[in-house]
Parts: structure tokens; C-alpha cells; sequence
């Protein structure tokens, strides 16, 4: 009866006037318990309400051990993204360009030498470095990040590794601000994986300079830089070697691969040589066959690794915000179990995708990466990445299709993530040779 008592029985009769009350009370009689808690939180709905956490990728804080300057260049550039890229990406995801604008901008960030010295070394932190500043750019867009690891990794480091003290001189100082835009040209349209066995593209000795004949695929930046990095095989002495080509040299031309479902603003080409002349004072001068082209990539493939974690960490990001938000039957999604448990399921994919790569860059940065050790990094990453975005576009349900909700084009450039820089079947050989002593390759 004390429950009655507190009945204000003169609203009461007011609210008699307006709803079948017997009616009213006999529905509510029918209703379970969990319906009527549902129905108590609806008329309480004034109240104050809980805060929701903020989302949050890093769950075991592994990035609060940085150093200040690790975390000034992780701020900076998550600052970038959000003013500068975010804003405009889907357009030009759409219009499949990458925006040239963004240089200058770039530029003023000063990344490369957050990762580089003037000649060619790397910093002591590197590695580390490299994969804060993949992740945050990864967290908004992955092409932005493929950008900057064609530039400042692939091109940058085949100038660092085989090119003469004047080659570097030339080159290194244009590439650290951004003066001039460097391309890697590797991969052949009749070879990914065996390139390092089966490279088509031929160079041939005349005089002073060296015709290189052949095609290259997939490489990134090459419709705007302003020279490539050619690798191919001399005719005479089989050995591989790596040359310089600037932007406009005869023989040499671009066309702009079109038609893809991932990284749209990044303007992979494909390249034809066609008794393309180049000097020999263009050669670079310190390659040693394919061991410094697999240096190259030794070097690299950390970060595509740490692309894995960034686009899975920003999937996740993305799609607990929208748990948080969106509403169905009356309350958010993210009160539904089975979001919960794909919202986990990605948090721990990327708790351990980060863990790996932290250690693989410490690891790198202290000399002691090996390449099983990378391939294992790629392996892990861009399965749980995979995996990671798939969950998130099924959380946003069928706005998970939609460039406007962020996540649609996680969801694709994982696919070029997954393939690129050593498919996951060739990396997995490369880690099931070093474990097992015995060679699984063809």
C-alpha cells in the first residue's frame, strides 16, 4: 500500500482523461519483466544518463609507454588526418586520385626525418617510429599510408641502400621534404610472388648508359613522381640491378591502372619500357643483386604489418561508436550480445595484431628482425585485419556498404593489404621454412 500513497492521484485523474487506464494496466500485466524494465527506463527518460566510453583501440595502453617525441609525431599526424584527409577522402576514394594537394600540407609534418638521417641512415627508433605514423594514418585511410611507405620506404630506402654517396646527394634530400616523389617498380604483370626468380624486365649495357626493356605492375605513385626505381635482370650476367628512371626519359611510359575495389587514391600504374635509355650514372651504383632489393623489403614489410593493425584498429573504432549510437527495438546495439561479442572478438584482434608489430619494430630497430620474423608479422596481421573488418561492416549492417559510415572502405582496402608485399601463402612458407628447417616453396 505504500506505493499508492505516493500516488498523485490529482495527475492521475488528469491522465484518465487522455488514455484507457483499466486498458492500459491490463496490457502492462501481460508484459514480462524484462518488457517492463524496458517500459520504466522509457518513462524515466529525463533522468541523468551514464557517459559512454570513448572508443578506444589501445585497451591494454600499449602505446603509453612512447617516448615524447613518438607521441608528439603519433598526435601530429592523427591531427593530419582528421583535418586534412578525412574531409575529403571518399571523394576522391570515388574518383580513384590521389589528392596532390595534400603535399604541401605533408610536407610541414617533416615525417621522413623522424625516420631517416640526412645520409641515408635510419634514426635509432625507426621501425617504431614508421609503424606509429601506418597506424595513425591507417586508423582514417590506408591509401594515405601506402603513399607515404612507397616514398619514405621502398624508394627512400633503395636510394639509402644501393645508391652511390652522389646519388644520394641528389636524391635524398629532394625525397626528405618532399620536393620530389620517389616510386618503387618491382612487381611484373606475369610475376608477384617469383619476381625474385623470374624478373622479365631486362637491362643491357650500350656504351655509357643501359636499355632496359619489359613492364612493371601495381606501382604506386608512379602516375605523379618524379622518377621510379626500375629493377631488372642484366642480360649478360643475370645479376639483378636497379636504376633510376626520372619521369619523362624516352622509352618510358605510364598508365594508370584503373578499375580496383581497394586503395582507390593510390595511383598504381603500369609501367612499359621500351628501349628506354637510361645513364649509367643513373644505375644504382651499390646494388648487389637481389640481396639489396631484398634488403629493400625487408626493411618495408614491417609496416605493411603495421597497416594491418591500423585499418583493423580504426574498423573497430568505428563500429563500437556505432553500437554505442544506433538504435533498434528501442535501445542501442551494443546492448545486444551478439554485437557485443563481435566488438570483442575485434578488440582482440587487434590487442595482439598491435602487441606483434611493437615487438617486431623493437626487434627491427635492435637488429635482430629476420625475415620469417616480418613474414609472420604480415601472416597474423592481415588475417586478424581481415577478420577484423568484416565483423565491424556486419555491426554496421547494411549501412556497412555506405562510403559515408567509414567503414566500407576499410572493408575493401583490407583485400590489398592482405595480397600486397608477399602474399599470405608465400609469407607463411617463408615462416614454415624457418621452422621447420625444410623448404615448402616450388
Amino acid at each position: 500500500m505504500e506505493w499508492l500513497a505516493q500516488l498523485d492521484l490529482e495527475a492521475l485523474g488528469r491522465l484518465s482523461q487522455k488514455v484507457d487506464l483499466p486498458a492500459l494496466l491490463g496490457a502492462a500485466s501481460r508484459m514480462s519483466d524484462g518488457d517492463l524494465r524496458q517500459l520504466s527506463r522509457m518513462l524515466a527518460g529525463g533522468g541523468p544518463t551514464r557517459a559512454l566510453p570513448e572508443p578506444n583501440g589501445d585497451f591494454y595502453g600499449q602505446l603509453g609507454d612512447l617516448t615524447p617525441e613518438q607521441q608528439a609525431v603519433r598526435t601530429a599526424v592523427r591531427g593530419f588526418m582528421a583535418a586534412q584527409v578525412a574531409p575529403i577522402m571518399n571523394d576522391y576514394w570515388s574518383r580513384d586520385e590521389f589528392p596532390r594537394q595534400l603535399l604541401p600540407e605533408l610536407r610541414k609534418l617533416d615525417l621522413l626525418r623522424r625516420v631517416w638521417n640526412e645520409d641515408g641512415t635510419r634514426k635509432p627508433d625507426a621501425t617504431v617510429m614508421e609503424g606509429l605514423i601506418t597506424l595513425e594514418a591507417c586508423r582514417v585511410d590506408v591509401s594515405t599510408a601506402v603513399f607515404f611507405g612507397v616514398h619514405a620506404g621502398l624508394a627512400f630506402a633503395s636510394i639509402a641502400l644501393g645508391g652511390s654517396d652522389a646519388q644520394k646527394a641528389e636524391w635524398l634530400p629532394k625525397m626528405l621534404d618532399l620536393e620530389a616523389v620517389g616510386a618503387f617498380g618491382l612487381t611484373e604483370p606475369e610475376g608477384g610472388s617469383q619476381v625474385s626468380q623470374g624478373m622479365r624486365t631486362t637491362c643491357r649495357r650500350d656504351g655509357d648508359a643501359w636499355v632496359l626493356n619489359g613492364e612493371k605492375k601495381w606501382i604506386g605513385n608512379s602516375t605523379f613522381s618524379d622518377f621510379t626505381v626500375i629493377w631488372a635482370r642484366d642480360v649478360d650476367s643475370g645479376e639483378v640491378r636497379g636504376f633510376i628512371v626520372r619521369a619523362g626519359t624516352p622509352g618510358y611510359r605510364v598508365r594508370k591502372i584503373e578499375g580496383k575495389i581497394a586503395l582507390r587514391m593510390v595511383e598504381n600504374g603500369q609501367i612499359t619500357l621500351e628501349d628506354c635509355r637510361v645513364p649509367d650514372s643513373d644505375r644504382l651504383q651499390e646494388v648487389r643483386g637481389w640481396r639489396t632489393t631484398a634488403e629493400v623489403l625487408r626493411l618495408t614489410r614491417a609496416g605493411v604489418a603495421w597497416q594491418g593493425v591500423g585499418c583493423a584498429l580504426g574498423a573497430y573504432e568505428l563500429a563500437l561508436k556505432y553500437a554505442q549510437t544506433r538504435e533498434q527495438f528501442g535501445k542501442p546495439i551494443g546492448s545486444f550480445q551478439l554485437i557485443q561479442n563481435h566488438l570483442v572478438h575485434m578488440l582482440g584482434n587487434v590487442t595482439g595484431a598491435l602487441a606483434l608489430c611493437l615487438r617486431l619494430s623493437h626487434m627491427a630497430d635492435a637488429g635482430q628482425m629476420r625475415d620469417e620474423h616480418a613474414a609472420l608479422a604480415k601472416v597474423v596481421t592481415a588475417a586478424r585485419c581481415r577478420e577484423t573488418v568484416a565483423l565491424a561492416r556486419e555491426t554496421f549492417g547494411g549501412n556497412g556498404i555506405l562510403l559515408e559510415y567509414g567503414v566500407a572502405k576499410h572493408f575493401a582496402d583490407t583485400e590489398a593489404i592482405y595480397s600486397y608485399e608477399g602474399t599470405n601463402e608465400i609469407n607463411t612458407l617463408v615462416v614454415g621454412r624457418a621452422i621447420t628447417g625444410l623448404s615448402a616453396f616450388v
